[in-house]
């Protein structure tokens, strides 16, 4: 499987019991997935216009364009998300749900409601890993650059120069939440992807993600969906902010990220 630094080197194969790589892949990667990609915001009556009079034959690429413009322009975040994790190994499904927060460039928050009490902040110079439904009783604290590189920015890995770097096909058009949507499958030029293929829903119109789904080279489905999906607005004070309960042990990650 191609994966972050954080993914090869976490858990049990390195010897570091306090960090189990499943709590890295199942929860801070899905987590982000679904945090990085809610920052689409509706477009303006001019640029739903725009779309709208665009001939068939372009409409892939204006709507793919407007994605990634639109996920570079929003500034703060917010969004209910709900994960489904389906492991083909094991013959098992998942489901996790919970609330973020997203603040360009560098700052995020996700508290899980399921399971409750889970959380992931980016603060700006530190990542903190706190998922005590999985690792009761610590903390992982992670250099800010493990919020930024790679797999831990789905949005950037989707959205950013997408003509260049995925084959793009017209998927269809489907329904998600009640509302229509159109399908496109991402496929990797390269081969240093870390998934093999992704599909997201977009809003036909203005180009806002209402879903995505990523497939790993071992199988692995992450399908999130997205609701309640606002941008630009004022965010609750302190949602950045992560103070370590009283009694947990913080475990120091900067020597899981190793060399790039």
């Amino acid at each position: 499987m191609r994966s972050h630094p954080v993914i090869q080197q976490a858990g049990p194969a390195t010897g570091h019991p306090a960090v189990p790589r499943h709590v890295v892949r199942r929860r801070v990667l899905p987590a982000v997935a679904a945090l990085a990609l809610a920052t689409l915001p509706v477009m303006t009556a001019h640029a739903q216009a725009s779309s709208t009079s665009r001939p068939a034959s372009g409409s892939v690429d204006a709507l793919i364009g407007r994605a990634a413009a639109t996920y570079k322009a929003a500034r703060t975040a917010t969004a209910n998300f709900q994960q489904t994790l389906t492991n083909p190994m094991t013959g098992s499904a998942s489901v996790s749900r919970g609330v973020l927060h997203r603040q360009a460039p560098d700052r995020f928050a996700f508290s899980f409601t399921d399971p409750s009490g889970d959380r992931i902040i980016a603060d700006g110079k530190f990542l903190w890993v706190y998922t005590p439904s999985s690792t009761p009783g610590q903390v992982l604290k992670l250099p800010a650059e493990a919020a930024n590189g790679g797999m831990l920015d789905p949005g950037a890995q989707f959205f950013e120069a997408p003509r260049t770097r995925f084959n793009i096909t017209d998927g269809g058009t489907a329904t998600v939440g009640g509302s229509p949507a159109r399908v496109l499958t991402l496929t990797p030029k390269g081969a240093n992807a870390p998934f093999t293929k992704a599909t997201v829903w977009l809003d036909p119109v203005d180009g806002t993600l209402r879903q995505f789904e990523t497939l790993d080279g071992m199988g692995v489905k992450r399908l999130v969906l997205l609701t309640d999906i606002r941008v630009n607005v004022t965010l609750p004070s302190g949602a950045f902010t992560f103070t370590p309960p009283k009694g947990v042990r913080v475990v120091d990650g900067q020597g899981l990220m190793g060399s790039r």
